[in-house]
Protein backbone atom coordinates (compact mmCIF):
# COMPACT_ATOMS: atom_id res chain seq x y z
CA UNK A 1 0.00 0.00 0.00
CA UNK A 2 1.46 3.07 -0.96
CA UNK A 3 2.27 5.43 1.65
CA UNK A 4 -0.47 8.57 0.65
CA UNK A 5 -3.52 8.12 -1.21
CA UNK A 6 -3.43 9.13 -4.68
CA UNK A 7 -6.13 10.32 -7.03
CA UNK A 8 -6.92 6.81 -8.88
CA UNK A 9 -5.12 8.46 -12.42
CA UNK A 10 -2.29 9.11 -10.57
CA UNK A 11 -2.17 5.91 -8.98
CA UNK A 12 -2.25 4.24 -12.86
CA UNK A 13 0.55 6.94 -13.56
CA UNK A 14 2.59 6.11 -10.78
CA UNK A 15 2.30 2.40 -12.20
CA UNK A 16 3.68 3.15 -15.32
CA UNK A 17 7.72 2.38 -15.56
CA UNK A 18 10.06 5.05 -15.33
CA UNK A 19 7.84 7.97 -15.86
CA UNK A 20 8.25 10.84 -13.45
CA UNK A 21 5.07 12.45 -12.40
CA UNK A 22 5.11 15.69 -10.44
CA UNK A 23 1.31 17.61 -8.99
CA UNK A 24 1.23 20.18 -6.45
CA UNK A 25 -0.41 19.58 -2.54
CA UNK A 26 -0.43 21.47 0.40
CA UNK A 27 1.33 24.07 -1.02
CA UNK A 28 4.45 21.89 -1.77
CA UNK A 29 5.86 20.78 -5.49
CA UNK A 30 5.94 16.60 -5.48
CA UNK A 31 7.35 14.36 -7.84
CA UNK A 32 7.01 10.63 -7.78
CA UNK A 33 8.52 7.66 -9.74
CA UNK A 34 7.98 3.60 -9.30
CA UNK A 35 11.32 1.51 -10.89
CA UNK A 36 11.20 -2.55 -10.15
CA UNK A 37 8.03 -1.55 -7.86
CA UNK A 38 9.75 0.39 -5.48
CA UNK A 39 7.37 3.99 -5.32
CA UNK A 40 9.67 7.04 -4.27
CA UNK A 41 7.78 10.33 -3.74
CA UNK A 42 9.49 13.57 -2.29
CA UNK A 43 8.93 17.42 -2.15
CA UNK A 44 11.39 19.91 -1.14
CA UNK A 45 10.17 21.83 2.40
CA UNK A 46 10.06 25.48 1.71
CA UNK A 47 11.94 26.53 4.63
CA UNK A 48 15.42 26.09 5.33
CA UNK A 49 16.42 24.46 9.15
CA UNK A 50 19.75 25.30 11.03
CA UNK A 51 22.15 24.37 8.16
CA UNK A 52 20.46 21.90 6.75
CA UNK A 53 18.02 22.10 3.59
CA UNK A 54 15.05 19.25 4.06
CA UNK A 55 13.17 17.49 1.36
CA UNK A 56 9.77 15.12 2.63
CA UNK A 57 9.89 11.51 1.22
CA UNK A 58 8.14 8.39 1.16
CA UNK A 59 8.96 4.93 0.05
CA UNK A 60 6.97 2.14 -0.75
CA UNK A 61 8.11 -1.24 -1.28
CA UNK A 62 5.24 -3.06 -3.83
CA UNK A 63 8.56 -5.40 -5.19
CA UNK A 64 8.64 -9.12 -3.83
CA UNK A 65 11.93 -8.74 -2.08
CA UNK A 66 12.83 -6.78 0.94
CA UNK A 67 15.03 -3.67 0.71
CA UNK A 68 16.82 -1.53 2.52
CA UNK A 69 15.98 2.80 2.12
CA UNK A 70 18.82 5.02 3.79
CA UNK A 71 19.13 8.85 3.76
CA UNK A 72 22.47 8.78 2.69
CA UNK A 73 21.14 7.03 -0.51
CA UNK A 74 19.62 10.34 -1.11
CA UNK A 75 21.90 12.68 -3.32
CA UNK A 76 21.74 16.16 -4.63
CA UNK A 77 24.19 17.66 -7.26
CA UNK A 78 24.10 21.25 -7.94
CA UNK A 79 23.76 22.63 -11.69
CA UNK A 80 27.48 23.47 -12.57
CA UNK A 81 28.89 21.89 -9.34
CA UNK A 82 32.36 20.88 -9.42
CA UNK A 83 32.03 18.87 -6.34
CA UNK A 84 30.75 15.41 -5.99
CA UNK A 85 26.63 14.93 -4.97
CA UNK A 86 25.73 16.18 -1.60
CA UNK A 87 24.58 13.05 0.56
CA UNK A 88 21.81 13.17 2.68
CA UNK A 89 22.64 13.02 6.39
CA UNK A 90 22.58 9.78 8.36
CA UNK A 91 19.99 9.79 11.00
CA UNK A 92 22.31 10.32 13.84
CA UNK A 93 23.82 12.88 12.86
CA UNK A 94 20.64 14.88 12.54
CA UNK A 95 19.72 13.87 15.60
CA UNK A 96 23.02 14.70 16.95
CA UNK A 97 23.28 18.53 15.67
CA UNK A 98 20.16 19.24 17.19
CA UNK A 99 20.62 17.75 20.53
CA UNK A 100 23.98 19.77 20.65
CA UNK A 101 22.64 23.46 19.11
CA UNK A 102 18.81 23.17 18.75
CA UNK A 103 15.88 25.11 20.75
CA UNK A 104 12.18 26.20 20.68
CA UNK A 105 12.11 27.68 17.41
CA UNK A 106 13.75 24.77 15.43
CA UNK A 107 11.39 22.21 16.93
CA UNK A 108 8.33 24.87 15.69
CA UNK A 109 10.18 25.05 12.09
CA UNK A 110 10.57 21.58 11.60
CA UNK A 111 7.49 20.06 12.84
CA UNK A 112 5.22 22.63 11.14
CA UNK A 113 6.87 22.17 7.78
CA UNK A 114 7.03 18.65 7.69
CA UNK A 115 3.64 17.95 8.99
CA UNK A 116 2.08 21.20 6.85
CA UNK A 117 3.23 18.84 3.81
CA UNK A 118 2.31 15.68 5.54
CA UNK A 119 -1.11 16.26 6.38
CA UNK A 120 -1.59 18.52 2.83
CA UNK A 121 -2.27 15.07 1.51
CA UNK A 122 -4.93 12.56 2.02
CA UNK A 123 -3.24 9.68 2.89
CA UNK A 124 -3.08 5.97 4.57
CA UNK A 125 -1.17 4.95 7.76
CA UNK A 126 2.53 4.17 6.69
CA UNK A 127 4.07 0.66 8.55
CA UNK A 128 6.43 2.60 9.32
CA UNK A 129 6.74 6.20 9.21
CA UNK A 130 6.32 9.37 11.06
CA UNK A 131 3.13 9.00 13.09
CA UNK A 132 4.83 5.50 14.85
CA UNK A 133 8.02 7.47 15.43
CA UNK A 134 6.16 10.38 16.65
CA UNK A 135 4.25 8.62 19.07
CA UNK A 136 6.95 6.83 20.72
CA UNK A 137 9.94 9.47 21.26
CA UNK A 138 7.53 12.82 21.76
CA UNK A 139 7.24 12.48 25.27
CA UNK A 140 7.52 15.55 27.95
CA UNK A 141 10.86 16.91 28.27
CA UNK A 142 11.78 19.94 30.09
CA UNK A 143 14.54 20.51 27.52
CA UNK A 144 14.27 22.66 24.32
CA UNK A 145 17.77 21.00 23.24
CA UNK A 146 16.26 17.47 24.01
CA UNK A 147 12.67 18.43 22.33
CA UNK A 148 14.69 19.39 19.32
CA UNK A 149 16.33 16.23 19.15
CA UNK A 150 13.32 14.29 19.34
CA UNK A 151 11.21 16.31 16.89
CA UNK A 152 14.25 15.46 14.73
CA UNK A 153 14.67 11.15 15.70
CA UNK A 154 10.98 11.25 14.54
CA UNK A 155 10.76 13.31 11.76
CA UNK A 156 14.37 12.09 10.17
CA UNK A 157 13.98 9.22 7.53
CA UNK A 158 16.18 6.84 9.14
CA UNK A 159 17.49 3.35 7.82
CA UNK A 160 14.72 0.80 7.45
CA UNK A 161 14.31 -2.72 5.84
CA UNK A 162 11.27 -2.97 3.82
CA UNK A 163 9.12 -6.36 3.31
CA UNK A 164 7.10 -6.79 0.43
CA UNK A 165 4.30 -4.39 0.57
CA UNK A 166 5.96 -2.12 3.62
CA UNK A 167 6.46 1.70 3.38
CA UNK A 168 8.17 4.70 5.04
CA UNK A 169 8.35 7.93 4.93
CA UNK A 170 10.54 10.97 7.07
CA UNK A 171 12.62 13.56 5.98
CA UNK A 172 16.03 14.06 4.38
CA UNK A 173 18.67 16.58 6.00
CA UNK A 174 21.48 17.78 3.77
CA UNK A 175 23.87 19.80 5.14
CA UNK A 176 23.96 22.88 2.76
CA UNK A 177 25.31 26.00 5.31
CA UNK A 178 21.68 27.47 5.51
CA UNK A 179 21.35 27.32 2.15
CA UNK A 180 18.46 26.18 -0.47
CA UNK A 181 19.19 23.44 -2.90
CA UNK A 182 18.73 25.61 -5.34
CA UNK A 183 18.59 23.77 -8.75
CA UNK A 184 20.06 20.69 -9.95
CA UNK A 185 19.22 16.67 -9.53
CA UNK A 186 17.97 14.90 -6.62
CA UNK A 187 19.52 11.15 -7.50
CA UNK A 188 18.47 8.25 -5.30
CA UNK A 189 19.35 4.40 -4.89
CA UNK A 190 16.45 2.65 -4.35
CA UNK A 191 15.59 -0.75 -3.79
CA UNK A 192 16.94 -2.58 -7.31
CA UNK A 193 17.47 0.82 -8.85
CA UNK A 194 18.95 4.79 -9.56
CA UNK A 195 16.53 7.49 -9.79
CA UNK A 196 17.07 10.67 -10.95
CA UNK A 197 14.58 13.96 -10.40
CA UNK A 198 14.78 16.99 -11.81
CA UNK A 199 15.37 20.60 -9.01
CA UNK A 200 14.36 23.53 -9.36
CA UNK A 201 13.68 26.50 -7.71
CA UNK A 202 9.58 26.64 -7.81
Amino acid sequence: MHIWALPLWLMAAVCAPAQIIEFESGGLHYQTQTKGGVTVMFAALPTVIREFSVIQVAVSNGSKQPWIFRPQDFKFLRDGATRPPTAGAEARVVVTDFMRNGGREDVIKLVTAYENGLYGLTRTPSTNGYEQRRQSVMAEMTSSRLKAAAAASAIVLVASRLKPGESTDGAVFFSTNGKPLGTGKLLIEAGPSIYEFPLSEK
